[in-house]
């Protein structure tokens, strides 16, 4: 085993309302590595993210999730938070009322509670945190994510990330609806993350963001599995070929149309 923390999940099986979603996930993702999971729509990433947090929708019907040889399964999603696992949400929650700085505090105290950090210093952590994503004062002033835009959601999930400073880190379609200057912004925020420190579990549907944020492996999703594996010339194969080429490659029986 190599040092750092691991993220290890194995067979892995998962759905909601009696329908199985995830259908044996095998998957290590250690401190010092960046991952990107890749798959046609309906294909199990977002269910994946979301059972590694404990989402309560989701119900487990086997397998394990561990961080650090801890048992996550056994975990309230507040307490897996707290061993330092991190999700940006694909659609990120509005709360009324609630100011993104008070949020942030919050959630600081509760996963660095032996750290001693003041509200004037921990302001000005947010301000120059902030600024390496172009976000001011004012935007972080706000209520939570009432009133912004796709974008600005998601540089609050990159910026409550880098605060954070999670163990291991799953971002669910965070370049969904980005354009390309955000998309840089995001990719750059997790590039100055990455450390012995840092691992991330990047969940896509589309190449792009692979070109800025280079993963160390990528992997294929489909009908609740990982089928296949490699570096980033995977990514490059797949842009190329698409997914019913790769499948097809890997032996995967195609049971509907791939896009």
């Amino acid at each position: 085993m190599k040092n750092g923390i691991e993220l290890e999940i194995r067979d892995l099986h998962a759905g909601i309302e009696g329908k199985e979603i995830l259908m044996g996930v095998d998957l290590t993702v250690r401190q010092g590595e960046v991952h990107a999971i890749m798959g046609p729509n309906g294909s199990g990433k977002s269910t994946l993210a979301n059972t590694i947090m404990g989402s309560p929708k989701y119900e487990v019907t086997t397998g394990t999730v561990r961080l650090g040889g801890k048992d996550l399964l056994a975990m309230k999603p507040e307490e897996r938070a707290r061993e330092g696992l991190f999700l940006s949400f694909q659609y990120p929650f509005e709360i009324a009322g609630l100011p993104f700085s008070r949020f942030l505090q919050a959630a600081y105290k509760a996963q660095h509670p032996l750290e001693v950090m003041g509200p004037v210093k921990f302001r000005e952590k947010l301000k120059e945190t902030g600024s390496k994503l172009g976000i001011g004062q004012d935007f972080i002033e706000r209520e939570l994510n009432v009133g912004f835009s796709g974008g600005e959601k998601k540089r609050a999930e990159i910026l409550q990330m880098m605060v954070l400073r999670p163990k291991i880190a799953i971002m669910d379609e965070t370049d969904s609806g980005l354009d390309i200057d955000s998309l840089k912004l995001v990719a750059d925020a997790v590039n100055r993350m990455r450390s012995p420190e840092f691992g991330a579990l990047v969940i896509t549907h589309y190449k792009r963001i692979l070109n800025y944020l280079k993963p160390d492996f990528v992997h294929v999703m489909y009908r609740g599995r990982i089928v296949k594996s490699g570096g980033t010339e995977l990514a490059e194969h797949l842009e190329e070929k698409g997914y019913a080429e790769i499948l097809k490659e890997a032996g995967v029986k195609i049971i509907e149309a791939v896009e």
